[in-house]
């Protein structure tokens, strides 16, 4: 998806405290972010205060300056602070960067608030980084106390019922990076080598106690195994002398321990590369400005009392994008048409087809930026939106032929018009003159370009009202017997039948392509529409794959650590999400079917055009996919 970025030379903050001490958005960062049409990888990082969470977002975003590094013991980051740039790996991407506050901050001393701004670390974040000093030992464990407490700040389904699977949290929630800094140990476990992601999967082992001590122990270790997929550890040496340390901000590579250089760029080049994008369930991707509008929808819930809802944020996104989705589209197709339509056309085949090209952009720019949308009510809208917008040009095209026509017909037949004002044609012969006359000025009339599609019929309307003028002229022609008489009026009657089929050809061709226009707008959107339903369910039954994959991983672990009754509870688990991913793949050809038929249906009421046995075209459709 390529689109609009932005690239911000110093970050914002985008959550903050307001006077009564409850979070909002700031307006400004959202307006960056709205102008952010491309899919987004977010990164926040979350940690304890004066634990270094800042140098690193720096590093990914290619600066040494930017979010506050400070050189005291107290919290500089107040809030979330955003940073955005152009992903450096991914085409089309923007790189958000989210900068938390210090959690434990003793001068804010308000554990709720870390509560939240961890919990929005959570919900906006496609990766976590969770950045911690030393070791990864219980006491830094207990410190990440609240990953424990997410599923007191987060409901996936409204009707949420207590100890929902954690596979419904593994669907929302962004892959882990524990980084930590100051790192002295050797990597090792009974003498044996270990990387960085086995001294974290080994830190997080559970005990096989049940006493309330062990209890205590595993809940942290089981919350992260349970909602984060996958986790990965980066471990970083002390970067300078404590008198370096403290100049951070003024300090380049080569002024840093080098194996510390090394460990950075090794963490960077992770971010960059593994990464992904930001999604919500069943893989939609989410760009800048539905990242904005996730913000504003997840503050507005905790502003209000409330437990931010997953399932009911994405219908509520869902409302908003769709809406904005048509919008969209409209203004696409709008301003294609009035850069490319010169009026009149000279067919109506040539509008037709700028037409089709301006409306596929247009339904494409709509499938790609709606979610959600049931019963397809939002693209059906669209087709009647942009349906009633080619009514409108067509009406300009048929005025601005007009004006053409009758402007073209005063100038090349106004010497005909002067001689039947001064008399010239009453005169014998001169019936004879003004057929003539008249069938000159309408031969050089039809070779003259830029008439548009009324040529015929307002020609047809002139020679009509000067029908009479003819009449008169043929009874004054005293040259002529009557017989001869009754043969020009004879011949006067045949040539009106031929302007009359002429210009009645003329508007079946222009009726034809309308209808041709119709049955192409009802399968482009039929086309687009299968396409998309089909991306969505690879997304959905890749989303599911995902999450069986983890929790299969996490009962292999459980097995192999002696936890066999958490792993046969486990079970369960895991044969709904293969149950669930099977019901995904049965019901995808009626889906798409009863789609088919909805649009198909609706549409016939606004594309009386279309083909209306929709029925027989949802299974031309459908063989097309399966």
């Amino acid at each position: 998806m390529s689109g609009q970025t932005v690239s911000m030379k110093e970050p914002v903050c985008l959550i903050e405290n307001d006077s009564d001490g409850k979070l909002r958005v700031v307006r400004s960062a959202l307006d960056i972010l709205d102008k952010i049409d491309q899919h987004v990888v977010v990164v926040s990082v979350v940690g304890l205060y004066r634990t270094g969470k800042s140098y690193l977002m720096n590093k990914l975003a290619g600066e040494r300056k930017g979010f506050a590094l400070g050189a005291t013991i107290q919290s500089k980051t107040k809030g979330i602070w955003m940073w955005c740039v152009p992903h450096p790996e991914k085409r089309d991407h923007t790189l958000v960067l989210l900068d938390t506050e210090g959690l434990g901050d003793v001068e804010k001393g308000d554990e709720k608030n870390d509560n939240w701004i961890f919990s929005l670390a959570v919900l906006l974040s496609s990766t976590l980084v969770y950045n911690s000093m030393g070791t990864i030992d219980n006491n830094a464990l207990e410190k990440l106390h609240y990953v424990t407490e997410l599923t007191e700040h987060i409901k996936v389904k409204s009707n949420q019922r207590d100890g929902e699977e954690s596979s419904e949290y593994l669907r929302y929630f962004p892959s882990f990076v524990w980084t930590v800094r100051d790192f002295t140990l050797t990597l090792e476990v009974d003498g044996r080598p270990i990387t960085a992601n086995e001294y974290l999967e080994n830190a997080l082992k559970l005990r096989t106690g049940h006493s309330k001590k062990d209890q205590a122990y595993n809940l942290p270790r089981s919350c992260l195994r349970n909602y984060f997929s996958p986790r990965w550890c980066f471990v970083f040496e002390r970067p300078a002398s404590g008198d370096k340390m403290r100049r951070m901000e003024e300090l380049t590579d080569a002024d840093l321990e080098p194996a510390f250089v090394e460990q950075a760029k090794e963490f960077c080049d992770h971010v960059f590369n593994e990464a992904k994008t930001k999604t919500l369930k069943q893989g939609l991707k989410v760009t800048g400005r539905l990242l904005g509008n996730l913000a504003e929808t997840y503050v507005s819930a905790i502003r209000s009392g409330q437990i931010p809802c997953l399932d009911n944020a994405v219908l509520a996104l869902a409302q908003i994008e769709n809406s904005s989705a048509i919008e969209r589209a409209r203004a696409h197709y709008q301003k294609g048409m009035a850069d490319w339509v010169a009026y009149p056309t000279e067919t109506q085949e040539e509008l037709s087809e700028v037409h089709a090209a301006m409306e596929k952009e247009a339904v494409a720019i709509f499938i790609n930026n709606s979610f959600k949308d049931e019963d397809q009510k939002y693209q059906l809208e669209l087709m009647k939106v942009l349906q009633e917008e080619y009514e409108k040009i067509c009406e300009r095209n048929y005025k601005e032929s007009q004006k053409a026509c009758e402007s073209k017909i005063e100038c090349i037949f106004a010497p005909l018009e002067e001689k039947i004002r001064d008399g010239s044609y009453m005169t014998p012969g001169g019936y004879k003159e003004y057929c003539n006359d008249l069938k000159l000025a309408t031969s050089e009339y039809r070779s003259e370009g830029g008439r548009g599609v009324k040529a015929e019929e307002v020609l047809k309307e002139y020679l009509e009202r000067k029908a009479s003028i003819g009449q008169a002229v043929l009874s004054a022609d005293e040259s002529l017997t009557e017989a001869e008489q009754r043969a020009e009026a004879e011949q006067a009657r045949r040539e009106a039948s031929e302007r009359e089929n002429r210009a009645m050809e003329e508007q079946l061709v222009v009726q034809e392509m309308l209808r041709a226009d119709q049955q192409r707008t009802y399968e482009e959107n039929v086309n687009q529409l299968m396409e998309r339903m089909e991306r969505d369910s690879r997304n959905a039954i890749a989303e599911h794959d995902r999450v069986l994959q983890a929790r299969l991983k996490e009962q292999n672990d459980l097995l192999q650590q002696g936890f066999d009754d958490k792993a046969h509870q486990m079970q369960r688990e895991i044969d709904a999400l293969k149950g669930a991913k099977a019901q995904e793949e049965e019901k995808k050809p009626s889906f798409m079917s009863t789609a088919l038929d909805t649009v198909g249906t609706a549409a016939t009421l606004f594309l009386p055009g279309i083909l209306p046995k929709v029925g027989g075209m949802a299974v031309k459709w459908l063989s097309k996919w399966f």
